[in-house]
């Protein structure tokens, strides 16, 4: 059988970018798939990555990734990481085009690349004995909180599309791996979703022990996608030890309380 050959959405940053690097460490040939070029093209240098600019919003460009693939052998995984979210308001307060980006990028996105490739799925799976989605969620597709109402909305969209596609395709060798991390310090999520303002997106993390960051979760991904071709990791939860909710953050050094801190 020829190399693995993954495709990796939202590849120019956090965790995509981590994720890239996690399987071609591992020995998978990787297409990174983003919408910044310049940023593909470092990712590429770095690690021998395939660079391939596209939109997940852009039917034409989805389509021209699937044309690609098709034309140059099976693909074995596919990590759909593009995602993202805007703004922090109420429901009644809050835009409704930053609704409309979070659910064109998190759910309509990850729904056009899977339907596109999973041709080319198919075809890996037939000479690896087994393909793989892994749809980067969110513990904000599984628990509501203030504010979170059009990125929970798009998440939870995003979890239910994955349980309806193990549904959909069982009976063929794919597997669908949902991962929903919590809270990840990356170099963008938070800016992007408080408008590039600095102050109130490293404002997140403040005195939070020990988030996340990209690699933990890159690191999970590639696991999953390393396991026997029978094991399915349906649906993997990783969060911080501080974090026991979207909701519910430890600030401060972890510590222990009663007979056990002495």
């Amino acid at each position: 059988m020829d190399q693995l050959r993954a495709v990796v959405t939202g590849a120019s940053s956090g965790i995509g970018a981590a994720t890239v690097r996690g399987l071609a460490a591992a020995g998978w040939h990787v297409v990174a798939v983003a919408r910044r070029a310049d940023r593909l093209a470092a990712l590429a240098d770095e690690t021998g990555a395939e660079p391939f600019t596209a939109d997940v919003t852009s039917d034409a460009e989805v389509a021209a990734l699937a044309e690609h693939l098709a034309a140059t052998g099976g693909v074995h995984a596919l990590v759909n990481n593009a995602g993202g979210a805007k703004g922090l308001a109420s429901v009644e307060d809050s835009d409704l085009d930053d609704w409309s980006w979070m659910l064109e990028v998190n759910v309509l996105g990850l729904k056009r690349v899977t339907s596109a490739l999973l041709p080319s799925l198919r075809r890996g799976a037939a000479g690896r004995g087994v393909a793989d989605i892994v749809n980067v969620t969110s513990i904000a597709g599984h628990v509501a909180y203030v504010g979170g109402g059009g990125y929970n909305a798009a998440k939870f969209a995003a979890h239910a599309v994955t349980e309806v596609l193990r549904l959909e395709l069982n009976g063929e060798p794919i597997r669908v791996i949902e991962v929903a991390p919590g809270m990840v310090r990356t170099d963008e999520f938070a800016l992007v979703r408080f408008g590039g303002d600095r102050e109130r997106a490293d404002a997140v993390y403040d005195d939070v022990p020990e988030p996340l960051v990209a690699e933990d979760v890159a690191g999970v991904i590639v696991d999953a996608v390393a396991k026997p071709r029978h094991v399915d990791l349906d649906l993997i939860v990783v969060k911080p030890v501080a974090q026991a909710a979207p909701h519910r953050l430890a600030k401060g050094e972890l510590r222990l309380r009663g007979a056990e801190a002495s």
